[in-house]
């Protein structure tokens, strides 16, 4: 399919996501207060305690942004949505 490159692209750069975001959260005092639950396509969902929310939210959209970097360099730059709610639902 044509879009298999693009698809692709992005698979690999969720899972940097993936591989980078654990190690931010920890640095950022945060490791034992969030854990990633679940990826859905180009979403990653976390459990984070409450108190951690506000502190827990720029260090993974800062890291998702950032991912492909430094392995590609992109014209456009990646944009993330976080939104914090009790389930995936009301996260939508």
């Amino acid at each position: 399919a044509i879009n298999a490159p693009i698809q692709g692209s992005a698979a690999d750069i969720i899972r940097r996501a993936m591989v980078q975001i654990e190690p931010a959260l920890t640095k950022a005092g945060l490791g034992d207060k969030t854990r990633m639950l679940l990826q859905v396509h180009d979403e990653l969902i976390f459990e984070v305690e409450d108190e951690a929310i506000d502190a827990a939210m720029p260090v993974i959209v800062s890291t998702m942004e950032n991912a492909a970097m430094p392995a590609v360099s992109m014209r456009v730059p990646l944009k993330v949505d976080a939104r914090a709610a009790h389930n995936w639902d009301e996260a939508h």
